[in-house]
């Protein structure tokens, strides 16, 4: 263990977990923008943070990224803090999930620790500034590459999601490098049952008809439940390969809570964290086996070592992203993941 991590895990975390999850999240997000103040403060994170590497880089769906390491959604919902965030050692940073209009998402409290399992439980409900508000965001991006996930408002009914989907793609096209399709959330009501067959298809193909109208268009991904069956599964892969969509991101959060130990254990969410790391690798495996690796795979979902990174490629992703495992294990986790990558 390096003596970034030691810091973290031995002084930072212990003061940082002392507070409410979603408060700290905020003060953090305020502290890392003031930091940034500082003249040349961005260059010596990024030299203690950041690896590079020529074995790093990945041409995929027509981007360049200097490294396969992302930073999940969720974390920088609004577009506030990606191009800070960056120099932490990320080859990509996708925010989201962006909605039509902005909604608070559902009542506090949403967010819970489950330490002694390693994961959040969080029922935040898409609650983000809208997707007018993150394109002004957007606008002075040089060079961060960005993934827009985007869903759909939660009183917006099923029947009429696709216009949701549709809209926040038309705004935000000009500003993002890919799409990420979010229907798997498990914490807007009724928004995984956007997963059958007959409305993601829909969804899908809605999308990739505005995309085919645009100069150059962009890649599009499904973000999926670690939830599906392998039935399930299997239409997404007939799904993907019908709409011609460019992959898919496996996998969002779990209602699943078997083997957890934590206090918290009970609390109504999506799970993340060290105990989705074992399904979620599943779920890429099969998806690549049976899809004969035809469709890019970006892969998520309890990477807290460099050894849970190099399973998931092992498995078939083709990119991975952190969330929980960032938060626990500091950022320093970056690094040390595309170090070994960089051995493979």
């Amino acid at each position: 263990m390096n003596i970034n991590f030691q810091m973290y895990k031995t002084f930072i975390k212990p003061i940082l977990f002392l507070f409410d999850p979603e408060n700290i999240h905020h003060t953090v997000f305020k502290t890392i923008k003031i930091i940034h103040l500082i003249p040349g403060i961005n260059i010596i994170i990024r030299f203690i943070y950041k690896y590079s590497h020529p074995g790093l880089q990945r041409n995929i769906f027509g981007l360049k990224f200097q490294n396969p390491v992302g930073l999940a959604a969720g974390f920088d919902k609004d577009a506030k803090l990606y191009k800070e965030l960056n120099n932490f050692g990320f080859g990509f940073i996708e925010i989201g999930t962006v909605t039509p209009k902005s909604q608070l998402g559902n009542p506090k409290k949403r967010l819970y620790r489950l330490n002694k399992d390693s994961a959040l439980i969080n029922r935040m409900g898409f609650n983000n500034d809208g997707v007018l508000k993150v394109v002004d965001r957007l606008r002075n991006n040089n060079n961060v590459i960005i993934g827009g996930n985007i869903g759909k408002n939660k009183f917006t009914p099923n029947d009429k999601a696709v216009d949701d989907y549709n809209y926040c793609f038309d705004k935000l096209f000009d500003y993002v490098d890919y799409f990420v399709v979010n229907v798997s959330s498990p914490n807007t009501p009724n928004l995984r049952d956007l997963q059958e067959k007959k409305p993601l298809t829909l969804i899908l193909e809605s999308l990739q008809s505005l995309n085919s109208q645009k100069k150059e268009r962009k890649p599009i991904l499904l973000k999926i439940s670690p939830d599906l069956s392998n039935n399930a599964l299997l239409d997404i892969i007939d799904i993907v390969n019908l709409t011609k969509i460019d992959g898919v991101i496996a996998t969002n959060t779990t209602i699943d809570r078997n083997g957890l130990i934590s206090k918290n254990k009970n609390q109504n969410g999506g799970l993340s964290g060290k105990p989705l790391c074992d399904r979620s690798t599943e779920v890429i495996k099969f998806l690549s086996e049976k899809n004969n690796e035809k469709f890019t795979i970006i892969g998520v979902g309890g990477i807290h070592s460099a050894e849970d990174a190099i399973k998931k490629i092992n498995a078939g992703a083709d990119l991975i992203q952190l969330y929980t495992g960032f938060i626990y294990e500091g950022p320093s986790l970056v690094k040390e993941i595309n170090k070994a990558i960089a051995k493979i």
